[in-house]
């Protein structure tokens, strides 16, 4: 079984942290953009007739941008051109100030069954210090509009280290976070990504964030507290209650394959990795000749399948399956990288539990630097 992601990359602001493939709403060509996604997807379909997709997820960007018609044209297009199983994960991004209740309801009718949001932190001074243009009250209105509509299926993001933010600050969003008693949680330390406000600003030395040591304890607090309610870590940044683990997600993190579509979007499919054109008119030529929008593709070879296979999987609480693995590549883990395993297991970073090699609490701490170790 497959994934699928589809990207959106409107936005009506740009947050000063993001790197995302995005543009400003204002003056582009939308409905082009929705009806070009439509075709990519029937074209793949065409290249790909064997491929089953099991779960979908739209992303962004801002996909709750688009309007009532440009949503109901998406997600019955996307409908139309592919069959879900039954009860089959379908995960939508939305932002607190653009959805409403009405596109609610038309992502519930076309089976939309799962929401993540972009939060980021209930402290309206830090939301705006950091680019958000919603409010924390927006955040409450929106949930109790998605239960409203029958959303039960929800998720939140919420990011530490952020400028100026302080333990309490954090600790009071987590607190206000667990009160919605959603069962899914997205929490992630701010990365400096290059191109971005945030890195310009950090390398003029105008950026006040917090120390390492705050920002591992911001961590610790995170995994401590999501546990004392019922979240289960279950990936390096992900929290949620037993059976609400984002499956699509976990489609990345099992080195499984999944379909990009839309600008500057990314899939793996038949050890292919592949990334389309991001600027928007770029994407949209090739499909206006009924041609991908592929601008470049990378077969794996073997050994950077094996890399990935184990930068990804030891990013899960459940770690890697050395007969998964051995099933996978025809040879033996343990044979294959003994030197860097025993040197991990010497620094208790990685802990061998029956069939699985995984990450220890110091090790999740310090996972950058288990992953780069198995990179050969």
């Amino acid at each position: 079984m497959t994934g699928a992601y589809v990207h959106i990359p409107f936005c009506e602001h740009i947050c000063f942290y993001c790197d995302f493939n995005k543009v400003f709403l204002e003056g582009q060509p939308v409905d082009d953009y929705v009806d070009s996604l439509i075709k990519e997807m029937q074209l793949t379909v065409q290249a790909h007739p064997g491929e089953e997709v099991s779960t979908f997820y739209i992303g962004g960007g801002t996909p709750t941008t688009l309007n009532e018609r440009q949503l109901d044209r998406l997600l019955y297009g996307i409908r139309d051109t592919f069959k879900l199983p039954k009860n089959g994960e379908f995960t939508m991004e939305a932002n607190p100030e653009s959805l409403t209740f009405d596109k609610l309801k038309i992502m519930q009718n076309y089976g939309v069954n799962r929401l993540s949001m972009g939060v980021q932190s209930f402290n309206d001074a830090i939301l705006k210090k950091i680019g958000r243009i919603h409010t924390s009250e927006q955040v409450y209105r929106c949930i109790a509009d998605a239960r409203r509509a029958g959303f039960d299926n929800m998720s939140i993001d919420l990011i530490f280290r952020l400028p100026n933010q302080t333990m309490k600050d954090f600790e009071e969003s987590l607190t206000k976070a667990l009160e919605l008693d959603l069962p899914h949680y997205s929490i992630y330390a701010l990365i400096l990504e290059n191109k971005t406000v945030f890195y310009n600003l950090m390398r003029q030395g105008k950026l006040p964030l917090p120390s390492e040591d705050t920002e591992a304890d911001m961590y610790a607090l995170a995994i401590d507290t999501m546990a004392k309610h019922g979240r289960n870590h279950y990936e390096i940044s992900n929290f949620a209650k037993p059976g609400f683990e984002s499956k699509h997600n976990l489609t990345y993190w099992k080195n499984e394959h999944y379909f990009g579509f839309g600008a500057g979007a990314h899939g793996y499919i038949d050890g292919v990795r592949y990334n389309n054109h991001g600027p928007i008119q770029h994407y949209l030529e090739p499909l206006r000749a009924n041609e991908l929008p592929v601008i470049y593709r990378k077969t794996l070879t073997k050994n950077e399948q094996i890399e990935e296979e184990m930068i990804l999987g030891l990013r899960t609480m459940t770690g890697v399956s050395q007969k998964h693995f051995a099933e996978k590549f025809g040879i033996s883990l343990v044979d294959h990288y003994d030197t860097v395993i025993r040197d991990l297991l010497q620094r208790e970073l990685i802990a061998i539990v029956g069939d699985r090699i995984l990450l220890t609490k110091k090790g999740i701490f310090l996972g950058n630097e288990v992953f780069q170790s198995f990179l050969m």
